[in-house]
């Protein structure tokens, strides 16, 4: 055996073992292809605006329904995931997400395009609540690692399928590009079913177990000011409300920088854009383990200082091999989610852990995703420059609140 693969054994060890191992694989898996379709919408808008002869407003509303309907259902996820438990949820949503992509590939007219797209963001938003929560529950040692893993599978999803759709569309088009992922979300939803433990609940006479559902939607709201009460939870739920604006202005504009301010050619524009992703899963492997042996606090606030000069200096940058360079780098600022959301989970009291994150998620993507109009403000208004800026600035603010967590709290 090579060291390199000695180093993955060892690795991936602790992670296995009593089911444990395919929990991880079918979640990871799950993610891969959730996230990934929420990129591939954006990629083949060119081609969905010809089909349907639409302006880029229009265009761009459909990208906001997905991301609006996805960021509203992290509270009700929440809910349900305490009611019914993980496997419900998980299988639940991949099923909805297989049926939706369905809907919009075959979709006649632009209304039913974005019907589709919201049943889409409704059923890709089940996803994110129930998946935190799976984790912390089966590695309660190890989460950091297993969020690290099942992120960055979403980040290789984020990078490979907008990438091959971007290359096959001219040949395939753009319906048999999203018709045909439907199948991959069916066997995947299968195997949550089959995979996943079933929550656990009071022991029957004849041995077997009757689950037991969480508090009602009342009880668990009424619980929530006591679960969110804790100084680590709010603050970093407020670093991940910073770094989520700039993430989202980022994302949603890097593009269009390439091409309209560096006047670098599409064709080399997506597969540097797509380097954003594979360095947010590398980076997103490593992190998570880091943080399980050196601690939460000390691993945040210094990928959270990287995210930060990174931002700045995109103005200064200059040159093809520069902007790959630096893409990949921005991309490490992806490496936060899995310390963050393994640290904040696991801060949250059992009986409302799902509500509670899905409540603070639903906050979170919210203001968030303002990030993108706010970048496209500042592009609008001549300033591209300086809205990265700015967004370096609100990223320093994210490593102030990572700087005052509580350590051993």
């Amino acid at each position: 055996m090579t060291r390199s693969r000695r180093r993955l054994h060892d690795a991936l060890a602790p992670l296995r073992g009593d089911g444990r191992g395919w929990v991880l694989l079918t979640v990871a898996t799950g993610w891969l292809f959730t996230l990934g379709l929420r990129f591939l919408v954006p990629t083949l808008l060119p081609q969905v605006k010809t089909t349907f002869a639409l302006d880029n407003a229009a265009a761009g509303f459909a990208v906001t329904v997905i991301w609006g309907c996805y960021a509203l259902m992290q509270f009700p996820a929440g809910l349900l995931t305490d009611r019914v438990g993980e496997r419900t949820v998980l299988a639940t949503s991949l099923a909805l997400s297989a049926g939706s992509l369905a809907l919009l590939a075959a979709a006649p007219l632009f209304a039913v395009f974005l019907l589709a797209a919201a049943a889409f963001g409704v059923g890709s938003g089940l996803y994110g609540p129930a998946r935190g929560t799976s984790l912390s529950k089966a590695f309660p040692d190890n989460d950091g690692a297993a969020f690290g893993i099942t992120l960055a599978a979403g980040s290789v999803g984020s990078a490979v399928i907008p990438l091959v759709a971007g290359t096959a569309v001219g040949a395939l088009g753009w319906r048999l590009l999203v018709g045909g992922t439907t199948p991959a979300f069916v066997a995947v939803a299968a195997l949550a079913w089959v995979t996943l433990p079933e929550p656990i609940g009071a022991t029957r006479s004849d041995g077997g177990s009757t689950p037991v559902p969480g508090p009602s939607a009342v009880e668990a709201v009424r619980r929530l000011p006591r679960a969110l009460r804790d100084r680590n939870v709010l603050l970093a739920s407020l670093a991940i409300m910073f770094y989520l604006f700039a993430f989202q202005g980022l994302t949603a504009f890097l593009p269009t920088y390439l091409v309209a301010h560096e006047g670098i050619g599409q064709g080399v524009a997506g597969p540097i854009f797509a380097l954003l992703f594979v360095g947010g899963a590398v980076c997103q492997l490593g992190v998570g383990t880091a943080a399980d042996r050196y601690g939460a606090r000390p691993v945040l606030v210094a990928v959270a200082a990287l995210a930060v000069v990174t931002l700045l200096v995109v103005p200064v940058v200059d040159g093809r091999l520069a902007w790959a360079t630096l893409v990949f780098l921005l991309g490490t600022r992806m490496a936060i989610a899995p310390v963050t959301n393994a640290y904040v989970v696991a801060r949250l009291p059992d009986d409302v852990q799902g509500a509670a994150w899905g409540f603070l998620r639903t906050c979170l993507f919210l203001v968030g995703s303002t990030g993108s109009l706010f970048v496209g403000a500042m592009a609008d208004a001549g300033r591209f420059d300086a809205a990265f800026l700015a967004l370096g600035g609100v990223t320093a603010v994210a490593v102030v609140c990572y700087a005052g967590l509580v350590p051993g709290q």
